[in-house]
């Protein structure tokens, strides 16, 4: 069996952190087959995903993912591939959501003296 381990850090927090977990998830599921369930918890989350050949986990966090899989022995021969697809799409993820604007109060325009 070959083992995948990924780690990424961000800056979201933990709500945005969320929303691109399911949006990985349901990536993972559409293009892959996956089957992902989501376990939300207090200060972390939780992705399980699996399919013939592979299974693992996405933990979610305020300041990071880590993604560990295990592949079975006819999917370990693609290993560098997959591991390359994941990464990928997760780091899209990730970038698309931080360079997205965020919604800021705009302070008023200083008044003048009246002298």
């Amino acid at each position: 069996m070959a083992d995948i381990h990924i780690d990424r850090a961000h800056t979201l927090g933990l709500q945005e952190a969320r929303q691109i977990a399911v949006q990985w998830s349901e990536q993972a599921e559409a293009e892959f087959g996956m089957e992902c369930t989501y376990e939300e918890g207090t200060s972390s989350d939780l992705v399980s995903f699996s399919r013939t050949g592979v299974h693992g986990t996405l933990s979610v966090t305020k300041d990071g993912f880590e993604l560990a899989a295990k592949l079975g022995f006819l999917l370990g021969a693609f290993k560098e591939k997959i591991e390359t697809e994941i990464v990928r799409n997760l780091d899209a993820l990730i970038a698309t959501k931080a360079a997205a604007p965020k919604a800021t109060a705009k302070k008023p325009a200083p008044r003048k003296k009246a002298i």
